[in-house]
């Protein structure tokens, strides 16, 4: 398959004496009028063009000077300039004299063509110039034909001229400075008056904040107070409770044996309600005791690598015999093997079975299902129920001690099993969330990391 051939060059020029630095300025400002490039780029590679052309006639006796229209790999088109120093560079190295030079074009190197070296300098065509097709380019090479370079001193003169330009624009630009600067020095005047003011306000305002704290300390130590005696006189009241209690079921069991004398079938029935209600009573004073103990921070985990299967066949059995109702089914499913966790066993047996129990009491059809999984460094736990459901706007409060769900006291309870698991999880280094709506079941998660907290 046969190259195609390069395009030819827009112009072509030879840099031999000084008086061509300024016909390379000037033809070099043409072509870029020419390709489309804007007044002040124009100016910008005609400039750079003359201080590259200076230095090359100075260090290697001159140059051949080439335009052309290079596509970039941004997809835009570039006006590119090539100066091939008629002897080698010094160490084929350019320096340029003057550091503005890079400044004035989009890049400037040393390049290898065909085995020439060339001082490459391009200036991008902007996206509003005309596409240079293969035509248009033919038409650009014509009408650069047709002019003829000025002379020296004319073009001078066009220097001159821009530079004048220049001047007044700076000399503008720095009347406009000026008023600006008076402008800025104004609004910093209202700036400073208002920071001031501002500085007053912050300041009085701390010291109300300040106030604030105080108080909020004074409040925080009260119910600090508060807390430690509620959690006092629970334990406290707790402890006076269970003796009777639990003499009550004792002495209740002794009328009920069959050892004693017989009962009739009224007194039986009074002795099972007596022995019934103290064993309710016996479970609230245990769950004060729990709560008690972990509002005081007496409960202190036991860490331990647990085998989650054998604590979940535990449950699986001891929670069979709750499940009294005919349509409603307990399933533990069975824990993904390697089932270990590092947590404390008998107080993550409390929260799973608390939560299971609650399923149980509440859900009247259907199923209650407890199953684990881990994802990642984390292992969770759901127990789910097919039961009424808790509203949204429910959820926080029913891990508040002693609430219950309106309707819910029809099944019984004190609404501390869920407050006392909170907490118990807590301790554990994880947290335990609730998603449920009515009509739709409860979801509690039990989050745990599986290194211990």
């Amino acid at each position: 398959m046969t190259a195609e051939p390069a395009a030819p060059p827009l112009l072509q020029m030879a840099l031999r004496v000084e008086q061509d630095i300024f016909v390379i300025r000037q033809r070099g400002r043409e072509v870029a009028a020419v390709v489309g490039l804007e007044h002040q780029d124009q100016v910008r590679i005609a400039t750079a063009l003359s201080e590259v052309a200076r230095d090359l006639l100075w260090t290697t006796g001159g140059a051949d000077v080439s335009f052309h229209i290079d596509a970039g790999v941004d997809g835009r088109f570039y006006l590119r300039a090539d100066l091939a120093p008629v002897t080698p560079l010094p160490d084929g190295r350019y320096e340029p004299q003057s550091g503005a030079v890079s400044r004035l074009v989009d890049t400037l190197s040393v390049s290898t063509v065909e085995g020439v070296t060339v001082v490459r300098m391009s200036r991008r065509v902007p996206a509003s110039a005309p596409m240079p097709t293969p035509e248009r380019l033919a038409e650009f090479r014509t009408e650069l034909g047709r002019t003829a370079p000025a002379s020296a001193l004319d073009e001078l003169t066009v220097q001159n001229g821009q530079l004048i330009a220049a001047l007044d624009e700076v000399r503008s630009q720095r009347d406009e400075l000026a008023v600006l600067n008076d402008e800025l020095a104004e609004t910093n005047r209202g700036v400073l008056a208002l920071y001031n003011q501002l500085t007053e306000e912050l300041e009085e305002t701390n010291r109300g904040v300040v106030a604030l704290y105080a108080e909020l300390d004074e409040k925080s130590a009260q119910l600090r107070a508060a807390s430690e005696s509620k959690s006092r006189f629970l334990a406290n009241v707790s402890h006076e409770l269970r003796a009777p209690v639990t003499a009550i079921i004792g002495l209740g069991r002794l009328l009920s044996d069959s050892s004693s004398d017989p009962l009739t079938a009224e007194q039986a029935r009074q002795v099972g309600l007596i022995r019934s209600s103290a064993e309710d009573l016996l479970g609230l004073v245990n769950e004060l005791l729990d709560l008690a103990k972990a509002e005081s921070g007496r409960i202190e985990p036991d860490w331990a690598d647990v085998d989650l299967r054998p604590l979940f066949g535990q449950l699986r059995g001891t929670l069979r015999a709750l499940a009294t109702r005919p349509g409603v089914e307990l399933v533990v499913d069975e824990p993904p093997a390697p089932a270990l966790l590092r947590t404390d066993e008998v107080l993550l047996g409390q929260v799973l079975r608390n939560l299971l129990h609650n399923g149980l009491k509440f859900t009247e059809r259907g199923q209650v299902r407890l199953r684990a999984q881990r994802h990642g460094d984390r292992w969770s736990f759901e127990v789910s129920d097919t039961g009424p459901g808790i509203a949204p706007e429910l959820h926080d409060r029913i891990f508040e001690e002693f609430y219950q769900v309106p309707g819910a006291t029809r099944v019984g309870g004190t609404g501390l099993g869920l407050p006392y698991a909170r907490r118990l999880v807590t301790l554990l280094g994880g947290t335990l969330e609730l998603a449920s709506e009515p009509g739709r079941g409860s979801t509690f998660t039990v989050s745990l990391p599986t290194g211990g907290a």
